[in-house]
């Protein structure tokens, strides 16, 4: 149940809504969850237009992307995290309509410590987590 936000100077995507449903569901597509509503509708991505001038490389330039993937721990293991990457630069590139921005995308993998995924008002662990999807496959 992954949070992505992505980062980027006002004006780099002309839907800003599009881009947030298609990163939560091609990070959902990778993680290889069950598709069940507990993945579904906690799974969510947020776009954070930026004024140019809040962006900055060493050398000035503000045309840069940063995609930021916080899952709890040990959701990806190194084939996941490859293909997240691939995935969430392409559509980064595509939404944008820049074919270029693929070079100045950063993506960042963050994962929660145990026990520090926090969903329904409590701290969930790994094993909760696991535990709370099974039932709710078990009930339909």
């Amino acid at each position: 149940m992954p949070m992505i936000d992505i980062y980027a100077p006002a004006g780099t995507f002309a839907d800003t809504h599009a881009l947030a449903r298609d990163a939560a569901a091609a990070v959902m597509r990778v993680e290889q969850v069950p598709d069940i509503a507990m993945f579904r509708e906690n799974t969510a991505a947020f776009v954070h237009e930026l004024p140019a001038a809040a962006i900055s490389n060493v050398a000035g330039e503000s045309n840069y992307v940063r995609v930021q993937v916080l899952t709890n721990a040990g959701a990806l293991d190194r084939d996941k995290q490859l293909a997240v990457v691939a995935e969430l630069t392409a559509l980064v590139a595509s939404a944008a309509g820049d074919e270029s921005l693929r070079e100045r995308t950063w993506v960042l993998l963050t994962e929660a410590p145990e026990g520090g995924w926090g969903l329904w008002g409590h701290a969930h662990t790994n094993a909760e987590l696991v535990a709370a999807a099974r039932e709710r496959i078990a009930a339909g």
